[in-house]
């Protein structure tokens, strides 16, 4: 009785339970390769663990396990939280499905071998913040991409990636982006580690299929050798092209493992009760069969700063208090823009908004190298070190911090603040060490009168207000680089109770200050970037369209920039969901992003676009789409 209920019924999180759609309980039927698609919300995920359970219950061998890997630590978090409801799944086969990111799984693999492929017996990871800075001598002396001939382009890729291989072969430093390319030459070049892999994990499920590069998709084809895999793949969200993910895909898929194939398209169980997938599905074809949709609501907004920035903290009120009044638990409310720009611009609104409202709480889901490197400076005061070369300590992280923070695009500017502090360090202690006065003029005296405030703090033994303590006396005083800093680590979101890093620091507290912090606080960003155990977002997130791929959420509020006019004529249209809001062409990757951050949603999706130049893709003869200026 029980295999015939976990056969015909799907459980699915404060939502009840439904029925399994004919195609659904094929999935579960199957043997052999499997490639199961369809759009957002259709039970993918969902139907690949009641799969992964009844495996775990009938086909493993003792010390065997189900792997399943997802690109996202959200997806990783949404499965566990899923496997974790899921009442018909019990303990034991929850214990056998193992869930994990590719990158982890990857660089399990590298640890344990790698050695055979070159790499030192010792190796550690290089972490994007810090393959940043490694490689910003090389990113800084090309022009931003967007300028780079494509010989250039070809020479700067060649130069980074003979870098980052001195970097794993000399030094043991290995950094995300060898991962994939290391483990399918490692697995290619050896039966037996293949075999050994496969006979740990004879099956694996691999998610979000269609966004394999072709590093990653070779090892899926080592993997396949032995291990019976089961591809979960959506073909119209492949919105990762630019890091190398082939619109050819699945039929490579098709053509190496023969697998049985199930079209879950039709399917929709995020959204159900709305139209929010009808109305992506027809964001994708070009073509709107219906003026109003259910859940999907179009707000215009006047082209400038404060009109269109009041509008959106309107739509924000109002959707969070729409959360609150329906009850849900830990609701979750999305705003997604197009760039990463945008991203700060709506997190710096929403802690400042205009008038006498006072600050909506969100976090902002930017790019980590800043915070990261930020935050070291912060861990790095906390220590309360106070000897003779602790200012040049300073200086050196804040040097980092600056040909860090840009990624992998270091802008010239920061690149010669680094270097105008190192002259004036030089400098500074030329004449400390001739026993002179400092210069007045230099640009570390404000620096130093900010380091020397920050040690002269009080400190509690409160991992949270004590860091929240010395980032105020950066945000406060004189030195604006210090200034920037402090703003910058706000993003962190890693001092919350029961945190490895805030445990770190209670477990490292010695009265007068924290002794290992800027040790704690690296290693514990370390393991986050691998960590399987977060809760899905919840509150108000604000995040650039290509960060929600693969999360979900009660509501989404889509707000992109507008039109710059001169003269009644545009000259700039920055931050749009097309570029420039411009037609050209099919305009499929748009499209698709596009889609995928509609569908987003459970309940609703209020789309913002600019009154005087509505997007391209909500374009249409006729009637607007849900053209009103209310809510639904």
């Amino acid at each position: 009785m029980r295999t015939k209920t976990l056969q015909l019924r799907l459980t699915v999180k404060a939502r009840g339970v439904v029925d399994l759609t004919e195609t659904q309980k094929a999935v579960l039927r199957a043997i052999g390769h499997q490639l199961v698609t369809g759009g957002p919300g259709s039970g993918k995920t969902t139907v690949s663990i009641l799969k992964a359970a009844k495996i775990a219950r009938r086909d493993l061998k003792p010390g065997q396990r189900i792997l399943f890997l997802s690109f996202a630590r959200a997806t990783v978090s949404r499965v566990l939280e899923a496997i974790e409801v899921e009442i018909e799944i019990a303990r034991e086969e929850r214990r056998r499905i193992e869930v994990d990111t590719y990158h982890s799984f990857f660089w399990r693999i590298l640890k344990t071998h790698g050695y055979l492929i070159g790499f030192p017996r010792r190796i550690t990871i290089l972490t994007p913040p810090n393959e940043a800075i490694v490689l910003s001598a090389v990113r800084s002396g090309y022009k931003v991409a967007s300028k780079l001939s494509e010989e250039e382009k070809a020479e700067k890729r060649m130069r980074e990636s003979s870098e980052r291989i001195r970097l794993a072969t000399e030094d043991g430093r290995i950094c995300f982006d060898l991962f994939a390319d290391r483990v399918a030459t490692l697995l290619h070049g050896s039966n037996k580690i293949r075999s050994l892999i496969s006979t740990m994990y004879p099956y694996v499920i691999l998610d979000e299929f269609q966004d394999t590069n072709a590093d990653q998709w070779r090892v899926v084809q080592a993997l396949g050798d032995y291990s019976t895999l089961i591809a979960l793949a959506d073909p119209e969200q492949r919105i990762f092209d630019f890091i190398g993910a082939d619109p050819e895909r699945l039929d490579h898929f098709k053509a190496a493992f023969a697998p049985v194939v199930h079209d879950l398209a039709g399917d929709n169980h995020r959204s159900k009760g709305t139209e929010i997938a009808l109305f992506g599905n027809d964001i994708l074809a070009g073509t709107f069969r219906q003026n109003e949709y259910r859940g999907i609501s179009l707000i215009f907004f006047d082209s400038n700063d404060n009109q269109a920035y009041a509008s959106l903290v309107t739509q924000v009120l109002q959707a969070r208090k729409r959360l609150i009044q329906a009850g849900h638990r830990d609701w979750s409310l999305a705003i997604l823009v197009p760039t990463k720009k945008m991203t700060r611009l709506v997190s710096d609104v929403l802690r400042e908004p205009f008038g006498k409202l006072p600050p909506i709480a969100h976090m902002a889901a930017v790019d980590m190298e800043g915070p990261i490197l930020a935050a070291e400076i912060i861990a790095f005061l906390l220590q309360r070190r106070v000897h003779e070369g602790c200012f040049d300590e300073l200086i050196e992280l804040m040097c980092s911090y600056f040909h860090g923070r840009g990624g992998a695009a270091p802008t010239r500017k920061d690149m010669d603040q680094a270097a105008r502090l190192r002259g004036a360090l030089t400098k500074w202690n030329d004449c400390l060490g001739r026993g002179r006065r400092t210069p007045d003029n230099s640009v570390l005296k404000e620096t130093h009168a900010t380091h020397q405030a920050s040690q002269a703090l009080t400190l509690t033994g409160d991992p949270d207000a004590d860091w929240v303590a010395v980032r105020s006396v950066l945000s406060a005083g004189p030195c604006q680089r210090l200034n920037d800093i402090a703003r910058e680590v706000r993003n962190v979101r890693l001092l919350e109770r029961g945190t490895q890093l805030r445990q770190g620091l209670a477990q490292d507290w010695q009265g007068s200050g924290y002794p290992n912090a800027l040790s704690i606080t690296r290693q514990a960003f370390l393991q986050e970037h691998f960590a399987t155990t977060h809760k899905p977002e919840s509150g108000i997130v604000v995040m650039n369209m290509h960060k929600a791929k693969g999360k979900q959420f009660d509501e989404v509020v889509i707000f992109e920039g507008w039109p710059k006019r001169a003269r009644g004529e545009i000259f700039a249209n920055p931050d749009r969901i097309v570029s420039r809001n411009v037609q050209d062409g099919p305009m499929t990757q748009a499209r698709q992003n596009f889609r995928v951050s509609v569908t987003r949603a459970k309940v609703r999706t209020t789309i913002m676009t600019p009154r005087d130049d509505v997007c391209v893709l909500l374009r249409r003869p006729g009637p607007p789409i849900v053209g009103s200026n209310r809510a639904n």
